[in-house]
C-alpha cells in the first residue's frame, strides 16, 4: 500500500476529498497532513479522518525537517493541494516523478510565482479569458513548470466574476485531484 501526504496552507478542501477518497482504498493511505501554518483549517479536517499532521516553518523545510520527516513516515507520494511555499531542489530530487501539484488554471497560461487562489481567478478574468480550468502535474524545481498528467476545463461567461471562476474551478479539483491520483498510483504499480 502507496503512503501519501498531503502538503497545504490553507483551508484544505481538495484534501478533504482526498482524503475521503482514500479512506477505505487498499491501494493508498493518506499517512500524513503537513502544513507550514499552524492555525490551517486543514489540520482540523485531518482529524476527522485521524490523519497524523505535521507543520512546519519555511526555515525548517529549507533546512531539511520535512523531508526528514517525509521519509520518516515513509512517504511514497507527495500531493500539494493549496501548499504555497516553493518547494527545496533536494525535496524534489527525493520524490521524483512523485511529487504532484493541482494548479487553479490551465498551464502555462497564470503560472509562476504569486498565481495563486484568487489572483489566478483575478487575472483569468482581467483577461477576459472564455474558458479556465485546473492543471495537474507533477513538480520539479521551478513554480508550475512539471509535466503535465491532466488538465480540466470550464466555459466562463461574461456574468462570472473571480469568485464564481473560483467555485467553477474547485469544483473540477475536487471533482478530479483525487482520481488522478488513484490513476497514477495504478499506472506506477503497471510499470
Amino acid at each position: 500500500m502507496k503512503r501519501l501526504a498531503i502538503l497545504a496552507s490553507g483551508s484544505g478542501s481538495n484534501a478533504e476529498k482526498i482524503m475521503a477518497h482514500f479512506r477505505h482504498s487498499d491501494k493508498a493511505e493518506i499517512a500524513l497532513i503537513a502544513s507550514n501554518k499552524s492555525d490551517a483549517y486543514v489540520l482540523e479536517r485531518a482529524k476527522k479522518f485521524d490523519v497524523p499532521t505535521f507543520t512546519f516553518s519555511k526555515k525548517e523545510m529549507d533546512a531539511g525537517v520535512l523531508l526528514e520527516k517525509l521519509q520518516e513516515e515513509k512517504i511514497d507520494w507527495v500531493i500539494l493541494a493549496g501548499f504555497l511555499l516553493k518547494i527545496p531542489v533536494e525535496l524534489t530530487r527525493a520524490f521524483p516523478d512523485r511529487m504532484l501539484n493541482i494548479h487553479p488554471a490551465l498551464l502555462p497560461k497564470y503560472g509562476g510565482k504569486g498565481m495563486y487562489g484568487a489572483h489566478v481567478h483575478e487575472a483569468v478574468k482581467a483577461a477576459g479569458e472564455k474558458e479556465t480550468g485546473i492543471t495537474i502535474h507533477l513538480v520539479n524545481e521551478n513554480y508550475d513548470e512539471g509535466k503535465i498528467v491532466f488538465q480540466a476545463s470550464t466555459a466562463i461567461d461574461e456574468l462570472d466574476n473571480p469568485d464564481s471562476i473560483a467555485a467553477k474551478v474547485h469544483e473540477l479539483e475536487h471533482k478530479y485531484f483525487p482520481q488522478v491520483i488513484e490513476e497514477l498510483l495504478l499506472k506506477q504499480e503497471d510499470q
